[in-house]
């Protein structure tokens, strides 16, 4: 995610991330979950299927004194979800930032409506390709705002009953 598109999100989440518990899915370096940490989140979950990701994230926590705030695993993002739910896990924000072309925006969504791990309220936040498509609506998980900065768009969702 580009500097300018990660500064955007996070004022757009403002005082949100304070006392968060985040999830950061397709985690990369880590960069959107240590950002969150560092505006306030009161834990971060990382999780990216690949062990060079996961070593560059593993030393970043490290190297921030985050170790007892953070969890990472390394998991495609879908199996993640599941291992999350069963495990009872609840998250009040979630990043999904998947590579592009590949749809995982859109099952990754279909996979947290299935197996809710959001708690009320719970906001989500995909960065996809702005000519990918993506649905307004996943079960319990509506669209409530859509952002598109250069090639990049976010879509935030909410999760919970709606009037």
């Amino acid at each position: 995610m580009r500097e300018a598109v990660r500064a955007a999100l996070f004022d757009i989440l403002g005082d949100s991330v304070v006392d968060a518990r985040f999830l950061d899915l397709f985690a990369g370096t880590g960069s959107i979950g240590l950002e969150a940490l560092s505006r306030g989140a009161r834990s971060c979950v990382f999780v990216d299927v690949s062990d060079e990701a996961c070593q560059i994230i593993r030393k970043n926590i490290e190297n921030l004194g985050l170790s007892a705030q953070t969890r990472l695993y390394r998991l495609d993002a879908l199996r993640a979800i599941e291992f999350l739910h069963r495990h009872g896990e609840q998250f009040d924000i979630v990043f999904i930032g998947p590579p592009y072309g590949k749809e995982l925006a859109h099952k990754t969504l279909i996979q947290l409506a299935a197996h809710p791990i959001l708690a009320s309220g719970a906001l989500v936040v995909t960065e996809i390709f702005k000519k990918e498509q993506i649905q307004r609506e996943y079960g319990l998980l509506r669209s409530c705002d859509v952002r598109t900065y250069g090639d990049n768009r976010l879509w935030f969702y909410r999760w919970g009953a709606f009037k």
